[in-house]
């Protein structure tokens, strides 16, 4: 550390420098995070509470929270351990950096300009995509009683349906994600569930993927349900539209739970992109140990082999809660053949032992 300045976490430095951060989760999905919570994962106390590839991706909200021209963000990613837990050598790491990057006056407290330039250069801090920064921006916006972007007249209006569905080209990304976020807001969720039976393939995918971070209204989640199991019940159903939908309603954990058990009886289920979506967006539902089971078999019997198997079940390990109930079925004796080859290999590859 810099100077005689004693800190020991992140969120102590932020203290001392007036400016606590409002924080999101930016891997798995774009949600809030509890201060609480985050200063708990620092000092270890608790898992973080939504890896994504074995780390805690983030962003932390500074600045004025009364004035948004004063606001900036920084983008950070920690390892984990095997428990989740923070690997606190890299955020040590990440602090001797960001002291000595501010210099010896740690103390005292900086200007916007100066903090948020603090972590540039660091190996720590990343840039998401444009669309999951469309979406930050529209949580954040949102939770902080922010103003929509000028984008989300234009997706109100495609969406109701008076600009014609070929047009979903025009529509900003930006504006989609704030009606997503805003979509218990105003006449938004008439409007969106009016629009899910005939929206074209990519406009729904985006929506869906919008609509993964946040519960919606019933209505909303309902029209996404519909449309899936009709798309099920096609001679030959889409697994993008599929895997959209999965994602869409994955917050909505009745439907969801319904929405994946007609899934997991379909042939689609052995699609690798709709097995991910539902170990990366909808693995509470796999707590339920029938739904678990059934996912189980078709990950084992994935049109891609063991390299699917191994990847979905590395992620889902991993997440908090996740280890046990997967286990349990992972031992159970009256395992399908295929399910103990892919468990077997799966166990070798990590351990370097049979499994």
């Amino acid at each position: 550390m810099t100077g005689d300045l004693k800190i020991s976490t992140l969120f102590e430095f932020l203290d001392s420098v007036a400016a606590l951060p409002t924080i999101f989760d930016m891997g798995r999905r774009v949600t809030p995070i509890p201060p609480e919570d985050f200063l708990r994962f620092e000092k270890t106390e608790i898992p973080y509470p939504l890896p994504l590839q074995q780390q805690a991706w983030m962003a932390l909200l500074l600045g004025d929270s009364e004035d948004t021209d004063e606001r900036f963000v920084w983008f950070l990613r920690f390892p984990l351990d095997e428990q989740g837990k923070l690997v606190q050598a890299a955020r040590d790491d990440f602090m001797h950096r960001l002291l000595e990057q501010i210099g010896e006056n740690a103390k005292a407290p900086k200007q916007g300009a100066d903090l948020e330039k603090a972590v540039e250069g660091n190996p720590y801090s990343f840039k998401p995509r444009d669309d999951r920064l469309a979406v930050f921006h529209a949580v954040a916006s949102r939770l902080l009683g922010g103003e929509a972007s000028r984008y989300l007249a234009h997706a109100q209006e495609y969406f109701s349906g008076s600009l014609g569905w070929d047009q979903w080209p025009f529509v900003g990304y930006q504006g989609i994600a704030d009606i997503a976020a805003r979509a218990d807001a105003s006449d938004n969720a008439r409007v969106l569930a009016t629009a899910v039976p005939v929206l074209p393939l990519r406009p729904l995918e985006a929506l869906c993927h919008c609509l993964e971070n946040a519960p919606m209204p019933v209505e909303l989640s309902r029209a996404l349900f519909d449309r899936g199991v009709e798309e099920l019940n096609a001679d030959q159903p889409d697994t993008r539209l599929i895997t959209a939908v999965i994602r869409g309603i994955s917050l909505s954990p009745n439907l969801s739970s319904d929405f994946l058990g007609k899934v997991l009886a379909a042939p689609c289920s052995r699609d690798p992109d709709v097995l991910s979506a539902i170990a990366a967006k909808s693995w509470e539902s796999l707590t339920d140990g029938s739904l678990a089971e059934s996912f189980l078999r078709q990950l084992a019997d994935n049109s891609r082999g063991q390299e699917v198997f191994n990847i979905c079940m590395t992620d889902l390990l991993f997440l908090p809660g996740m280890r046990e109930p997967l286990m349990k079925l992972l031992r159970d004796r009256d395992r399908t053949p295929a399910l103990s080859q892919a468990m077997g290999e799966f166990f070798r590859q990590i351990t370097g032992k049979p499994g």
